[in-house]
């Protein structure tokens, strides 16, 4: 069963949608014991770091994500769910993120530049394409809508890139978990490739 989570801050229409195109068992709930018996966990996200931490606690799933990741469970995160993956955010310094990938999410903040980054970018795919991007072109369009990015320390974990003034890290996947920064529940035909490649792939 795939379990994607509910804590109030993510597309989960949306989300849904894209993964019953595929004809699977899924359920989006915040249900600890429901998150226990998961066999692949999704965690999307739209909003603040800090508030995203404060959700995820007050519903007892905070330290449960990690510990199924550490099971081995595969993961996949959007948008602030593959910020939440860090350890520390700029837009919450006093708020620890899950902490399973070792670097930080910054702010945009080149002069100039249109924050949030909304709209349709390109993704090149630096590694392991035979997974979640399986039979998708590289450098191909998704739909972005962020104001900070991740920047893992470790560059073994980068899976994609994005230029929008600066380049930075679109895509990563470190064992079973997988990340994301566009909205694949937002990017038509391949975002629903990401997620049937999440689905039986990954």
């Amino acid at each position: 069963m795939i379990v994607i989570i509910d804590y109030g801050m993510g597309n989960l229409r949306s989300v849904s949608k894209a993964i019953a195109h595929w004809d699977v068992s899924y359920v989006v709930t915040d249900s600890p014991l429901v998150i226990k018996r998961a066999k692949k966990i999704i965690l999307p996200g739209v909003g603040h770091f800090g508030k995203a931490v404060r959700e995820l606690k007050k519903r007892k799933i905070f330290n449960l994500i990690k510990d199924k990741v550490r099971e081995g469970v595969p993961f996949l995160g959007i948008c602030l769910g593959m910020q939440l993956l860090f350890k520390r955010s700029e837009e919450a310094l006093q708020v620890k993120g899950l902490g399973l990938i070792e670097g930080e999410v910054k702010r945009f903040s080149k002069k100039g530049l249109v924050v949030p980054h909304m709209g349709w970018n390109r993704v090149t795919i630096e590694s392991n394409r035979e997974k979640l991007f399986k039979d998708i072109k590289n450098n191909s369009f998704f739909y972005f809508a962020h104001s900070y990015y991740c920047l893992p320390y470790q560059k073994e974990v980068i899976l994609g890139f994005t230029n929008y003034g600066i380049e930075f890290v679109s895509s990563l996947n470190k064992g079973n978990i997988w990340a994301v920064q566009f909205h694949p529940e937002k990017s038509q035909e391949l975002g629903l490739k990401v997620c049937r490649n999440f689905i039986f792939e990954c």
